[in-house]
């Protein structure tokens, strides 16, 4: 009886345990499932998970908002969230632009997503805006498809005859990048507004190190204390092809850079001039203001460190778009155009020189340091791959699409062809694409290094991210 007694409590006491193991298990279960959900639904959260960037594009958009009710002449900043503002301009502002096409005034306020803007214009300081030789060679579609699209002449929407498109692009196309990030410590970007002769900015102009003009903009006595004399870069459209003869004259060393494509009249003007001559590698991409000056701005910020833009009619107040040259005629949105270029500003990119603010001590010290633009760009990059779902690869050459390497040995030609005239012959190409690594600034140089020797060229298209990455293995093939 006391054995059965004896059994039937060991039993019992089996039963409790296995009871309480159980229950432990199963609230080990729980614990850990309830932190698996709490981790899981903070990293759907980008608020949560990405506080910290947010919280630096935040203070970056509020620095931003500041700066534009400092310098923009009426402008405000209206902040939605961390990458989005509004600009906004004054009741009461004449919208004088009319757009034809939907029939109504443009209007007086524009949205502006920040993130999307330090991702566009910060990689601009890193890649090449020229089109070169080894872009066309690495590029998987370089000749056959890309090539194409920039000769007129052609006639075929695709280069079958590599020859051929070789041939019409040799007078333009540099064997490797001839200008370099960094190359230049401060540029001017001239406009071709009629602001300029309303200030004498000539001899500010012409203390840069370089300076870029637009199209046809006549360098000369008559115009020289307005917008100076200095005579380094040129951009240039299609249509100007037949006046820059006349218009390049007397400056061999200035650069003329073709805008879109080559044709038979560039061809022709290109034999006659002693000028170097490239064409422009740039991309489309949907933003608030257009036109060759934007581009020049894209030029600017590819090869230097401040860069300054004047006569780009960026004052309230006026009432027809006019050129210091010529006769008022239509050009593009102005008051769209003002307000993204008062963004620019207040991001870093550009510095405004006009007639309104030279009026009054220029002070930068509202435009964001670099190591702020920095910050927030990181914040950026983090933030979109976030969003997208990608992890890492937040290196300098994240973005790379497609890779190619040329060694100490390629020794691609220079630009000119066989049948250049005497005048072409005498051309100062090798200024720029033979220039010695060592008599590049030192911040040139010092870039050139933290980029392994890799040269970052635009995809085109609407896509930010896509580039083509060529490494060179010696620096004699800067």
């Amino acid at each position: 009886m006391r054995a059965q007694f004896h059994n039937q409590t060991q039993s019992k006491h089996r039963h409790s345990t296995i009871k309480h193991l159980v229950c432990i298990i199963v609230c080990f279960c729980l614990f850990v499932f309830f932190i698996q959900s709490s981790i899981f639904s903070g990293s759907r959260n980008p608020d949560l998970s990405n506080r910290l960037e947010v919280e630096i594009l935040s203070q970056f958009q509020s620095n931003v908002q500041q700066c534009v009710a400092k310098r923009g002449l009426g402008l405000t900043a209206h902040i939605i969230d961390h990458c989005k503002l509004k600009l906004k301009y004054p009741e009461g502002t004449n919208s004088t632009w009319y757009n034809e096409q939907f029939k109504k005034k443009e209007p007086l306020e524009y949205d502006y997503d920040v993130c999307e803007a330090i991702l566009l214009w910060e990689q601009y300081r890193n890649v090449t805006t020229v089109l070169t030789r080894e872009y066309l060679d690495v590029r998987p579609d370089g000749w056959l498809d890309y090539a194409a699209k920039r000769i007129a002449q052609l006639g075929d929407k695709k280069c079958y005859n590599k020859s051929l498109c070789d041939e019409l692009l040799s007078p333009i196309l540099p064997a490797i990048p001839p200008f370099h990030p960094r190359q230049f410590e401060r540029c001017a970007v001239v406009g071709n507004s009629g602001d300029l002769l309303l200030t004498e900015f000539g001899e500010e102009i012409d203390s840069h190190d370089a300076v870029i003009r637009d199209n046809e903009a006549p360098v000369n006595e008559k115009y020289a204390k307005y917008v100076g004399m200095k005579r380094t870069f040129r951009l240039g459209v299609r249509g100007t092809a037949r006046n820059m003869i006349n218009i390049l004259k007397g400056a061999p060393e200035e650069v003329f850079i073709i805008k879109s494509v080559t044709h038979r009249d560039f061809n022709e003007m290109i034999k006659s001039i002693a000028n170097p001559v490239y064409l422009f590698q740039g991309i489309v991409l949907r933003r608030g203001a257009k036109g060759t000056g934007m581009k020049s701005i894209e030029l600017a910020l590819s090869m230097c460190d401040i860069v300054d833009i004047y006569g780009f009619t960026v004052d309230p107040g006026y009432k027809e778009w006019t050129r210091y040259f010529s006769e008022p005629r239509k050009g593009h949105n102005p008051l769209q155009g003002r307000a993204y270029y008062q963004l620019l500003e207040c991001l870093g990119v550009i510095r405004i020189h006009s007639p309104m603010r030279a009026q009054r001590r220029e002070d930068w010290s509202n435009i964001p340091s670099r190591d702020a633009i920095k910050r927030a760009h990181t914040a950026a990059i983090r933030l979109k791959h976030s969003e997208t779902g990608q992890v890492g690869n937040e290196g300098q050459f994240r973005n790379c699409k497609f890779w190619g390497e040329k060694s100490a040995a390629y020794n691609g030609p220079i630009s000119g062809s066989s049948d250049m005239s005497e005048v072409r012959k005498n051309s100062n190409y090798s200024k720029w694409e033979l220039m010695p690594f060592e008599s590049l600034r030192k911040e040139a140089r010092e870039y050139y290094q933290q980029m392994e020797g890799v040269s970052l060229y635009k995809v085109d298209g609407n896509k930010l991210d896509d580039l083509v990455c060529i490494r060179h293995t010696s620096k004699v093939a800067v």
